[in-house]
C-alpha cells in the first residue's frame, strides 16, 4: 500500500488549511502521564523500526519506485471515492514523488533511555518549505507503529526490577533472572506487528521469548545476528492437546515419556494441570524422581491455571495441605534442594516451575515476597508474561501524543502551543522549539528556545531527507536500559 493512504482521513487535506505560505512545521513525540500508579517515566524504543521500515523502505518500495501516474491514479481514487467531491489535489503528492525521498528531519534521545513525562523523546520537522505538511501528515503512522514497543519496554523493565530485587535478596544465580520473565503474549497480540513490536520491548530486558519473528525484527532492524549474540531462546515445551493425546490414565507414562525418551537430555517444560496438578506433583513426581534426577537438563513443571500466587507460592486457606504447601514447596517435598549463602532454599537443578497464565508485575512480586517468606529463593520459578500485561494497554496508558509546538510562516517563526480550559492539564503542550537536558542522569525538557538553542543538547539527528544517520544496535540498547535499572537500583 502506498504508505501515504496510512493514515487518519482529516490527515489528508490540512496542508490547506494551515495559513498561507507556511514553510516549516516542528512536532514532537511525548509521554504525557501515566495510569499506572507509581511509574512516572518510559522507556523510549521504536522509532528506528519505524524509519526503517515505513519512512524509508515502505515509501521507496510503495511509493518513489512504481510508476508516478499509477500511484497518481490510485491515490486520487481513493481520497475522490472516500471525500466525495473535494480539493485535496495530487500536486503536492506528484512533487513528493518527484523528489525521491522523505524531506524530514528526526532528532531523538537514544532508544532504551528511560524518559520522565512530559519529556519529548523525539523531534521532526520538514526540511524543504514547500513539504510542510508531512510533518503531521505522519502523526497517525507514527503513533500507530511506536507507541506499543515504548509501552511493553516500559512494562517489562518493570518486572526486572521486580525480578532483581528479589533474586539479589534470596537467589545464588541472580543472572537467571535473564529468563525468569518469558514472552507468552504472541497468540493474543492486536494482529502480527503487535506482538513482534511488543516481544522486542520485553527483549529489552529479557531474554526468553516463544515469538520466534522478533529475532529476525531485531536482525532485520537493530543489527544484531542470531550467529553471535543471544536475542531470544526458549526450551521445548508441551500443550494441553499433548497430554490430553496421552489420556487420562495414561498422563503419569506421558510424562515417563517425555522425560525418558522423547527428551533425555535438556530443558523440558511439561504442562501439568490439564486435569489434576496436585496429582502430577505428589503422585506422578515421586514415581519418577529418579528418572528426573539421573536426567542431564530440567524438567520444568507448568500449571496454567487458578490464582498464581496461590497456586506457586501455596493456599493458606487452601482446602487441603497440597493446597496450602502449593507448587514450590510440594516439588521441595519430593526432590529437595539445598539452602543457599542467603538462607533460601534453591531446587536441585533437575526441576523447577513455570507459570504462565494471567501474571501481572502485582503478581510477579506478591509470588517473589510469598516464597521469600516461605524461605525459598525467587528463582526456583518462572513467570510467563503474556497479553494479560502486554495487550491490556493503550496509547493513553502513558498519555503518547505527537503535537506541534513551531511553525514559520512568511519566513518568521511562530511557537505554539494547546491548554484546552476543559483539560486538567494533561494535554497542555510545550511551546516553541526544543532542548533536552541530562542533569543528574535525568532528561529535563527546555521549551521556546533559539534555532541555536535547539541545536545543542541531547536530541540528535538520527534522520535526515531519506538517510538513516545513527544506526542503533541490540546490545547498545539491552546495555542501555540494564545501566539505567542498576541506577534506579
Amino acid at each position: 500500500m502506498n504508505p501515504l493512504l496510512l493514515t487518519d482521513g482529516y490527515k489528508v487535506d490540512h496542508r490547506r488549511q494551515y495559513p498561507d505560505n507556511t514553510t516549516l512545521v516542528y512536532s514532537n513525540w511525548t509521554p504525557r502521564k501515566s495510569r499506572i500508579e507509581g511509574l512516572d517515566e518510559v522507556v523510549f524504543f521504536g522509532l528506528q523500526y519505524f524509519i526503517k521500515k515505513y519512512i524509508i523502505h515502505d515509501f521507496e518500495e510503495y511509493f518513489f519506485k512504481q510508476p508516478k501516474e499509477e500511484v497518481i491514479k490510485k491515490y486520487s481514487r481513493r481520497i475522490n471515492n472516500y471525500l466525495g467531491e473535494n480539493q485535496v489535489g495530487t500536486k503536492h503528492i506528484e512533487d513528493l514523488h518527484d523528489l525521491g525521498y522523505i524531506p524530514m528531519v528526526f532528532k531523538a534521545l537514544p532508544e532504551g533511555a528511560t524518559v520522565p513525562l512530559r519529556v519529548p523523546m523525539f523531534t521532526m520537522y520538514n526540511t524543504i518549505p514547500e513539504f510542510f505538511w508531512l510533518t503531521n501528515y505522519f502523526e497517525t503512522l507514527l503513533s500507530a507503529v511506536v507507541w506499543l514497543p515504548c509501552n511493553s519496554a516500559t512494562i517489562a523493565k518493570e518486572y526486572r526490577k521486580v525480578l532483581d530485587k528479589y533474586a539479589d535478596e534470596t537467589s545464588s544465580v541472580p543472572e537467571f533472572v535473564d529468563w525468569q520473565a518469558h514472552d507468552f503474549s504472541m497468540r493474543g497480540m492486536g494482529g502480527i506487528e503487535a506482538a513482534v513490536t511488543s516481544a522486542a520491548g520485553h527483549l529489552l530486558s529479557f531474554t526468553g521469548s516463544d515469538t520466534i519473528p522478533a529475532i529476525d525484527f531485531f536482525e532485520e532492524y537493530y543489527k544484531a545476528n542470531s550467529d553471535a549474540e543471544l536475542i531470544a531462546g526458549s526450551v521445548a515445551a508441551t500443550e494441553h492437546s499433548v497430554m490430553c493425546m496421552g489420556t487420562t490414565e495414561g498422563e503419569c507414562e506421558t510424562f515417563k515419556r517425555l522425560i525418558t525418551e522423547v527428551y533425555p537430555k535438556g530443558i523440558v517444560s511439561i504442562v501439568s494441570d490439564t486435569w489434576d496438578l496436585w496429582k502430577v506433583l505428589t503422585d506422578y513426581l515421586p514415581r519418577l524422581r529418579e528418572d528426573i534426577i539421573s536426567r542431564e537438563g530440567k524438567v520444568v513443571i507448568r500449571p496454567d491455571s487458578g490464582d498464581p500466587v496461590d497456586i506457586i507460592c501455596g493456599n493458606p486457606n487452601g482446602k487441603t495441605e497440597k493446597e496450602k504447601k502449593g507448587v514450590i514447596e510440594l516439588l521441595w517435598d519430593v526432590f529437595g534442594g539445598s539452602v543457599n549463602d542467603k538462607g533460601f532454599k534453591e531446587l536441585i537443578p533437575q526441576i523447577g516451575a513455570i507459570y504462565g497464565d494471567s501474571i501481572t508485575v502485582a503478581r510477579a512480586t506478591q509470588i517473589c515476597e510469598r516464597l521469600k517468606e516461605k524461605g525459598f529463593a525467587s528463582t526456583n520459578v518462572v513467570l510467563g508474561i503474556g497479553s494479560f500485561t502486554y495487550q491490556y494497554n493503550t496509547r493513553d496508558t502513558f498519555g503518547f501524543a505527537m503535537k506541534a509546538t513551531y511553525g514559520e510562516v512568511n519566513g518568521e517563526g511562530r511557537a505554539i502551543f494547546k491548554d484546552p480550559i476543559t483539560d486538567d492539564g494533561t494535554k497542555k503542550s510545550a511551546k516553541g522549539l526544543m532542548k533536552i537536558d541530562l542533569i543528574d542522569g535525568k532528561y529535563h525538557l527546555t521549551d521556546n528556545v533559539s534555532w541555536e538553542e535547539e541545536k545543542q543538547g541531547e536530541l540528535k539527528e538520527v534522520f535526515r531527507d531519506g538517510k538513516l544517520l545513527i544506526d542503533q544496535s541490540l546490545s547498545d540498547i539491552r546495555s542501555r536500559v540494564k545501566s539505567e535499572i542498576n541506577v534506579e537500583a
